[in-house]
Order: structure tokens, then C-alpha cells, then sequence
């Protein structure tokens, strides 16, 4: 098998061609290319489409169209939450956030930029498995407590965290529970009128959408979220996000949305079956570990490693097999992963871990020529 086969789909998707289709009509003379702010004819169409695209991501996740607010990235939404919240406490008594030390670096940068201004960052041990400790989570909640964000499903080991309870939690202790929600939504079912989330966020290009498009959703109740703008402007979105809206963007996300959601049982079963076989069959592959837990975690994520096989060395000899050997906020530095690392591993087994992970294009074939690439691969490797 000559050709590309791509196992990295926690880091991102290709755009699907019904979405790329349903995009370029947004995009030239010929389409809806006006701006959605201006009063002109090309204008309110573009804005008209804008809604419509706002009500269907609503309804596909169980939320109000006045719910979702359209950003540039997950990782926008996450700062746009987390520093949207604190900076109406620089001058309260109330001054904890909690968190985990397995989340993305966007929450745990963001953590650290908002440490600088005085808040204090509680982290929640996670068991050996990877799974939150929520009688750990519960007992660090405070009076000072303002803030809770975990997310519900791990992008570097797939572990899924149970954001049903952590939210009643919340809800009881009467704090803000945010939600990263970028490895599960369009591959999860949500319906969040029935959870205890003040703000979840996540972005298009996990679910076959385009890069540079995100939502914040923000829960409309009687106590309002009161959210501090990073970027001033225009006030676009509410006065929340100033900047011209990107329409095929938004168009794309939501028709791609509209897909995975159409496909999301059918789909998620058959990369399960992907995941086992892949484990059957290269399980019995000697020094071979598995990070995190199997049972509860995605079907979409699988963190594993060899012992004594450096990770960039595998990766170099699978050629035309793309993983990843952490999370691609690290691509720029070779960094030990935090994740790992947390898990308790040494740093010679962090450097021997990589991580696969399946999506829409994955096939069995693809997976059978994997198993047995891998077999050899490893073989190969440790004999020089």
C-alpha cells in the first residue's frame, strides 16, 4: 500500500467535499460573498445564512441559536470563556479556578496568563488511568471557587470524563463549569438543555469543517454570564466578539455538523471495531503499553507505546503512516507530554509513545496494512 494513510484526526480532518461544495458558494462574485454586518442587499443575505447556520449548530447540540457565538478557534473560545469569567473577579474575594493537569494547553496557558493576575489555580489529580478524580474535584471546591473547566474527552490519550456530574456538581456549589468539548463534539451526541454547562467550546476543522472557525457557547439563564470581550471592534456577536464574521467558514462548520451528527451512531460503531482490531492485533507485540484506559475512552483515540523504540524513529520508518507522537499544540518544540507525564510515565516511555487516532476516511484495509507494518516496524527497529 503506496498510498498516504492518515491516522491523525485528533489533531485535525480534512474538510469533506460536501462542506468544501456548500462553502465556495460563499466565496466569489457569483456567491453570497457580502459582509455580514453591512445593510446592503449581499449583506443581509450573508447575515440571513449566518442564522440559519446558528440555529442548526444550536439545535444539533441541544443549545439556543442566542446560545452560540461564533470565534476564530477552540482555543479562542477556551480564552474567551475562562478570561471572559475571571476578569470580573481581579477585584472579588472570590479567586480559585480549578482544573486538571490533563487538559489542552489552551486552558493551561490560559491558567497561567490569569495566575499573573492574582487568581489562584487549583489542579485536580487524575487517577493513574487518566480518569478525574471527582470526590477530589468536589472536596476542592471552595466559597472562593469561581470556575471549574474540564474536558470531556482527552486529545493525547482519548480518556472521557463524565461532564453529566462534574456539572451537577457545579450547579449544586452554584459556580461556572466550562467544557472543552473539541475532541467530542460532531462525534458525540449533546444535549445541552439537559446538562449544568455554562460554557462549552470547541472548533469546525475536528469534524471535517474548515480550520479557523469555532463556537462559545454561553448558557442563557435568570443569573446572566457576564463575559468580558478580548477583542474590541465593531461588536460583532453581542458586543462579545468584534470582527467580521467569516460566512463560508460559519456555513462550513455548520454543513459539516449537520453530517457528522447525520452519521454519529453508524460512525462511531464502525471506528470502534477499527480500534480493537488495530489493538488484537498488535497487542501481543512485545514491550508494547497502552496509555490511559481502553474501556473508557473514545473510540477515536489510541495512546500507545514500545518499549525501548524512540517514537520519532517509528514514526520515520512507518514512512507514509501518519500519527502523531503528542499533541500538535507541540509541534514546534519537542515538549515531554504534560498528559503522560501526569500519567506517571518515565521519559524514556513518553518518548516511545505515539498516538493514533481514526476518523471518516479510515478503512480496514488500512488498519490491516498497519498492524502489519507495525509488527515488522518494531522487529526492524530494535535488531539495529
Amino acid at each position: 500500500m503506496k498510498k498516504l494513510i492518515y491516522l491523525d484526526y485528533a489533531s485535525t480532518t480534512p474538510i469533506d467535499k460536501r462542506v468544501l461544495n456548500k462553502m465556495s458558494k460563499y466565496l466569489t462574485i457569483k456567491g453570497i460573498f457580502g459582509n455580514p454586518s453591512s445593510s446592503n442587499y449581499l449583506g443581509i443575505k450573508a447575515k440571513n445564512e449566518i442564522e440559519n447556520a446558528r440555529i442548526n449548530i444550536a439545535n444539533i447540540i441541544g443549545s439556543l441559536k442566542e446560545e452560540i457565538f461564533f470565534t476564530s478557534s477552540a482555543t479562542e473560545s477556551i480564552n474567551l470563556a475562562i478570561k471572559g469569567i475571571i476578569y470580573n473577579y481581579l477585584t472579588s474575594n472570590k479567586k480559585y479556578v480549578i482544573t486538571s493537569i490533563l487538559e489542552h494547553k489552551s486552558v493551561l496557558e490560559t491558567c497561567n496568563f490569569i495566575k499573573k493576575l492574582g487568581i489562584k489555580i487549583i489542579y485536580i489529580k487524575n487517577l493513574n488511568n487518566g480518569i478525574l478524580n471527582l470526590h477530589s474535584l468536589e472536596k476542592k471546591i471552595t466559597e472562593k471557587t469561581i470556575l471549574v473547566s474540564i474536558m470531556h474527552i482527552n486529545n493525547e490519550i482519548g480518556t472521557i470524563n463524565d461532564i453529566k456530574t462534574i456539572g451537577k456538581i457545579c450547579k449544586k456549589k452554584n459556580i461556572f463549569f466550562h467544557v472543552d468539548a473539541t475532541q467530542s463534539v460532531g462525534k458525540y451526541s449533546l444535549n445541552l438543555k439537559k446538562m449544568n454547562i455554562n460554557l462549552l467550546s470547541f472548533s469546525a476543522h475536528k469534524f471535517y469543517g474548515p480550520k479557523g472557525i469555532g463556537v462559545l457557547y454561553i448558557k442563557k439563564n435568570k443569573s446572566k454570564i457576564n463575559l468580558i470581550p478580548l477583542l474590541h471592534g465593531g461588536g460583532q456577536e453581542k458586543g462579545l466578539r468584534s470582527g467580521t464574521l467569516a460566512t463560508h467558514q460559519i456555513i462550513g462548520m455548520s454543513k459539516a455538523l449537520s453530517i457528522a451528527n447525520d452519521e454519529i451512531k453508524k460512525e462511531k460503531k464502525r471506528i470502534k471495531v477499527l480500534k480493537k482490531k488495530l489493538w488484537n492485533g498488535i497487542k501481543n507485540i512485545s514491550g508494547i503499553y497502552l496509555n490511559g484506559n481502553f474501556k473508557n475512552s473514545s473510540p477515536y483515540i489510541i495512546n500507545l507505546g514500545f518499549k525501548n523504540v524512540f517514537n520519532k524513529i517509528l514514526m520515520i520508518e512507518m514512512k507514509n503512516i501518519i500519527v502523531s507522537s503528542s499533541s500538535a499544540c507541540n509541534t514546534n518544540k519537542y515538549n515531554i507530554s504534560h498528559v503522560l507525564q501526569a500519567l506517571g510515565l518515565t521519559k524514556n516511555l513518553i518518548q516511545s509513545s505515539i498516538r493514533i487516532s481514526f476518523g471518516r476516511f479510515t478503512t480496514e484495509e488500512e488498519i490491516n496494512f498497519v498492524i502489519k507494518y507495525l509488527n515488522n516496524s518494531i522487529k526492524r527497529i530494535r535488531k539495529s
